[in-house]
């Protein structure tokens, strides 16, 4: 038998997120980000059950073709953009959209001789991140329209803290930085996030860019992916393989962080941080046993952690457990590990096959 551990993909909880996108933003169109495999979840078959969204954002130029290829015919964001000229030609022969960030972009973009490309140019409203500079971008602008690409510009921004509720006054100052910057153009436009679509409707524009939220997971540390009616989409579960039984004063793990402060029973779950589970989760991370609310002990080691057993019905060897997805969320687990549920759905390792629900 393979090793038990396993991420199960609920790809109708995918395609019913994309419904939540577009009851918040129904006069938008859905730029559903994809990077980083789906976020782990599998790029094409995340694909497939997000088929009707307006098109796709991704950074990596070989899954962008790979999306080609399999028939997606929708426009496709790589979100960096270019990297070199050497690119332009495969932007041009895949029909792909590029984010302009800097100057040496558009300088490379200028020198190249073919048919026109799809362009969304971002501006730095205060991130400081990616983005040409307020102050650069009509300069940057006239030399697109100069040459030939004037009909083919989306103008965008990303926000810094559009996820945290005592941060609207910094969401409405990059907001207003680039409505200004943007002012005297007529191009589309695309500015709003998970947490932007949410919870500011202005922002929403022309095109929308859900990413997190279309996972199952929420965007905010105040409200639940429940709250939202958002579905988990990832499940990592596994199973006990193997029992013990504890005395008082008995410890667990690397180190014994945990000490048994009386008789316990304990199971050992093939499940570790080379799976992709959070090396930093402490004692009390919840998990699913048997569909019981139970929780982590000690350190979590490459391959195995350990459960508290102890007030668990019926647990015994090949016991299911829950590790995230349905029943208990990531953002809880994300929590308690002192992280965010983007890096644990990202972390997951390629050892752990991905089983995919119909759709």
């Amino acid at each position: 038998m393979p090793r038990p551990i396993k991420a199960s993909i609920d790809l109708p909880a995918l395609a019913h997120n994309l419904t939540i996108v577009r009851q918040h933003a129904p006069h938008s169109r859905i730029m559903a980000v994809i990077k980083a495999d789906a976020y782990g979840h599998g790029l094409l078959h995340t694909a497939s059950a997000l088929k009707d969204a307006d098109g796709f954002a991704l950074l990596e130029l070989d899954a962008a073709i790979s999306l080609r290829d399999a028939g997606y015919h929708q426009p496709i964001l790589l979100l960096e953009g270019f990297f070199s000229t050497h690119e332009l030609a495969l932007f041009e022969q895949y029909q792909l959209s590029a984010v302009i960030h800097h100057s040496e972009q558009v300088a490379m973009l200028l020198d190249f001789k073919h048919q026109e490309l799809n362009l969304f140019i971002k501006i730095n409203t205060g991130m400081n991140r990616l983005g040409l500079a307020p102050e650069q971008f009509p300069g940057t602008m006239k030399q697109l329209e100069e040459n030939r690409y004037a009909h083919n510009i989306t103008l965008m921004t990303h926000f810094a803290c559009a996820d945290e509720s005592s941060e609207e006054e910094s969401v409405l100052q990059q907001l207003q930085c680039f409505e200004l910057t943007t002012k005297q153009y007529n191009h589309p436009r695309s500015l709003a996030n998970s947490a932007a679509i949410m919870r500011y409707p202005k922002t929403h524009a022309d095109w929308v860019r859900p990413g997190i939220m279309l996972y199952g997971a929420s965007p905010f540390s105040d409200q639940t992916a429940s709250d939202l009616n958002l579905r988990p989409v990832m499940t990592l579960s596994s199973r006990i393989i193997a029992i013990h039984n504890l005395k008082y004063g008995d410890k667990v793990g690397y180190h014994g962080l945990f000490q048994a402060d009386r008789p316990m029973r304990i199971g050992i779950v093939a499940c570790g941080y080379a799976d992709g589970y959070p090396r930093h989760a402490p004692t009390n991370t919840p998990v699913l046993v048997n569909n019981q609310r139970s929780r982590l002990l000690g350190r979590v080691s490459m391959d195995m952690l350990a459960v508290d057993l102890t007030e668990i019905e019926n647990a015994g060897l090949n016991s299911p457990v829950i590790l995230w997805g349905a029943g208990v969320s990531v953002d809880e687990v994300a929590h308690r590990a002192g992280t965010t549920s983007y890096e644990l759905l990202c972390a997951l390792a390629p050892r752990v096959e991905k089983l995919c629900s119909s759709y």
